[in-house]
Parts: C-alpha cells; sequence; structure tokens
C-alpha cells in the first residue's frame, strides 16, 4: 500500500499543468509525452480514482490530434488516392509537455499508442461516470479512428521503437481495441469492421505453434502480447491462444523467479527484465483467475523500488546480452528511474488485485 501511494504521488509531481505526463523526470531522452505511455498512465490513475488527473491527460491527448486535423486528413486523402505517404504525412509518436513536435530525429511513425488512447478515453469515459465525449474528443475520435482505420496494415515502428519494416501484433492489437471503443463511442459501425477485419487477420497471420507472435513473419513471442486480451480484447484471458501465448512468455521470456523481458534478442540496456511487463504479465493472470501468480509478480515489481520509492524502466539482471549494457549507460546514462509507466502498470495491477 506504501508503494501504490507513492506511484499516485510521482505520477501526480510528474504531470505537467497542460495535463501532459512527462515519461521520466530525470532521464533526458524521456522528457516528453507519448501517448502509449500516457494513456497507461492515465488508466492507472483513473483506475485509482484520480479522476481529474485522467481528464487533464485526456483534454491535452484530444488537443494534440484536434490541432492536426488537416495533416490527419490530408493523409486519409492521399491514402484514399493510393499515393504513397511520407514522414510529412504521419503523426508524430511523441510531443514536449506543451504540445509541440519534438525536433530531434526519431522514429515517429507508430500507430499503437494512438490505437491505446482511443481505447483509454473510453474507459475514462466509463470509469469517471460521464456519459458522453466532450466536443474536443469527439473531434479527435473521428480524426484517430479513420487514421487507424485507413493506415493499420501499414508496417510501423513497433511499441519499443524498433523494427519499422514490420507488421508487429501488439499494434494490431492497440488499433482493435482503439476501433472497437471508438465504434461504440460515436456509433460508427465500420470502425467495428474494421477491427474485425484486423482480428481476422491476426489469427491468420500472426499465430504460430498455437500462439501469438512477435511480428508478421516471425516465431517469437513479445512480453507485451498478453494485451490481446488484457485490456484489448481482441481475445478473451481464457481463450487456448492466450494461455498459449502467456506460456510461450513464461517459458521463453522469463528466468525462474525472475521478471518479464520484452522479447529474446533484446539489447536494450542489456536486455533486462521490465517492470512495466511483468506487472503487465500479473495483470493478465488476475483476469484468467490466477491470483496467486499475480501476487507473485507484484512482488517481485515493488522489490524493485529504490529507496525513494521510484520504480526503474527494467532490472539490469538475467541481461540477454551483458556487453550491451555499459554502452548504452554511457550513450543515455543509468536506466530511466522513475519510469511513470512501470508506475502505472503497479497501480493497474495492484488495483486489479484488490
Amino acid at each position: 500500500m506504501r508503494l501504490f501511494r507513492r506511484s499516485i504521488e510521482i505520477i501526480l509531481a510528474n504531470q505537467a499543468p497542460t495535463g501532459a505526463y512527462i515519461a521520466s523526470p530525470n532521464f533526458p531522452t524521456y522528457h516528453y509525452s507519448w501517448f502509449r505511455d500516457g494513456t497507461y498512465i492515465a488508466y492507472a490513475m483513473d483506475a485509482a480514482g484520480e479522476h481529474e488527473s485522467a481528464q487533464r491527460f485526456h483534454d491535452w491527448a484530444a488537443g494534440i490530434i484536434a490541432a492536426r486535423a488537416s495533416q490527419i486528413r490530408n493523409a486519409l486523402e492521399r491514402r484514399e488516392k493510393g499515393e504513397r505517404l511520407t514522414s510529412q504525412d504521419y503523426l508524430h509518436t511523441r510531443y514536449t509537455l506543451d504540445g509541440r513536435e519534438a525536433t530531434e530525429k526519431w522514429p515517429n511513425f507508430q500507430l499503437d499508442g494512438f490505437g491505446a488512447w482511443l481505447w483509454g478515453a473510453s474507459q475514462h469515459l466509463a470509469l469517471a461516470g460521464l456519459e458522453a465525449p466532450p466536443p474536443k474528443w469527439r473531434e479527435a475520435i473521428e480524426l484517430l479512428a479513420s487514421y487507424l482505420a485507413a493506415l493499420w496494415d501499414y508496417p510501423c515502428y513497433d511499441q519499443w521503437e524498433e523494427e519499422p519494416d514490420h507488421i508487429h501484433i501488439y499494434t494490431l492489437v492497440t488499433i482493435y481495441g482503439g476501433l472497437q471503443a471508438s465504434a461504440k463511442l460515436l456509433k460508427r459501425r465500420q470502425w467495428a469492421d474494421t477491427a474485425e477485419t484486423i482480428r481476422s487477420f491476426v489469427l491468420a497471420n500472426g499465430v504460430i505453434d498455437g500462439h501469438l507472435v512477435k511480428d508478421i513473419g516471425t516465431k517469437a513471442v513479445d512480453g507485451a502480447l498478453v494485451a490481446a486480451s488484457t485490456p484489448y480484447g481482441m481475445f478473451m484471458p481464457d481463450d487456448p491462444l492466450m494461455r498459449a501465448t502467456a506460456a510461450r512468455i513464461e517459458a521463453d521470456l522469463r528466468k525462474e523467479g525472475g521478471g518479464v523481458h520484452r522479447y529474446k534478442e533484446d539489447t536494450f540496456y542489456g536486455g533486462g527484465e521490465w517492470i512495466l511487463l511483468t506487472a503487465w504479465l500479473g495483470w493478465y493472470y488476475v483476469e484468467v483467475g490466477e491470483p496467486e501468480r499475480a501476487r507473485e509478480l507484484l512482488a517481485l515489481v515493488e522489490a524493485q523500488a529504490n529507496e525513494r520509492g521510484e520504480l526503474p524502466e527494467q532490472v539490469a539482471r538475467n541481461l540477454n546480452d551483458p556487453d550491451s549494457y555499459q554502452p548504452w549507460v554511457t550513450r543515455w546514462g543509468p536506466i530511466a528511474q522513475p519510469l511513470l509507466w512501470s508506475h502505472a502498470k503497479h497501480l493497474i495491477l495492484s488495483n486489479a488485485l484488490s
């Protein structure tokens, strides 16, 4: 309970007046707000009863999208005409706290964060007891759902900001969840139909040996694949496909008594154990009715907090590639701590268990 309260304190202390959540306050590369991180942080705050904080983030996010309406409409027009889209057509993935695009070179074409936001906005309305989205939100949802429905089958960077030439199952899962949520909110049947097309595509192309895979054309798993059920609902948690996916994650991405790695070949800071993925697997176990396994993972997460109650992005333990750890420290500094996304997943798992 102490870390639960501390997680809320850390998130509130690192929410800008604009509503944006900084990814990490003392890790220069993360001095921005991502739709991906921010959506999970806002959902965690909603789950903890901090609805005003979540509302301010969603207001900020909706403003980002609404301000880029002409860019989105232009991308949709070019897509409809069959023209090739360029980097100028794509929405950026991260923004300054006052809503500007970051100027440094970055892998910006990422779709998963926008699918997550559509889902998260819907969750906020439900958890905060709001009947309908505000007008600015409606505009942003309309724009963004149309954008994702048009571009869902484009290769793009994944949630780890890698592999731009692949189609990623996690990305498709978030788009599915976002389109289904948007279809219900704005009564747009075509978005639900597109979501079902995505689900069929995943079943046809994203399953090997009975489990989901990281990318189309590979056999590997990714620690975030539990998102296909938890929370995006493409499949039920007890679906045999999800059971097999979770078992594959346990077998390939966890060493005995340890946390969850991103994927087998990960070398970022040596490829350690990620706090948010460990909590995410625990969240899945709650939903599938295995709370004892979830509590084990929660204890692992909580044990990684430092004396200030700050959770890191990852733990340099059971590294996939120890030789690649120090080069990242030299390049970007020590592992990010606190990472707000880690605290968010801790809050979500704690709340799910309680």
